[in-house]
């Protein structure tokens, strides 16, 4: 019983490392790409700085949204894993040991 738990725990662990790792991955892509598109849009424009904050500016709404949006997706595969586990641990708790 006390492997099962143990497998469980490094099946959580290993499903909130890969959350934050693609969250943080996400988060720079959506601020580079703003960045650069912002940059080249300058350029191109001949508007300095204003495209560059603007796009800046707006990733941030996005990159929120997409945050949401892995961790909602993370969480509702982990819930399932944590509810088997109950369930499985649930004919034993009225018996004596």
């Amino acid at each position: 019983m006390g492997q099962s738990n143990d497998k469980g725990q490094d099946e959580f662990r290993t499903a909130v490392t890969m959350t934050v790792v693609w969250v943080a991955g996400l988060t720079l892509v959506v601020i580079f790409a703003a960045l650069f598109a912002g940059l080249w849009l300058d350029k191109i424009l001949d508007s300095k700085p204003l495209f560059t904050i603007v796009l800046v500016l707006v990733s941030i709404p996005v990159t929120l949204f997409l945050t949401f949006r892995v961790v909602r997706a993370a969480t509702a595969r982990i819930q399932p894993a944590i509810k088997k586990d109950v369930t499985e641990e649930e004919p034993h708790r009225g018996e004596d040991s």
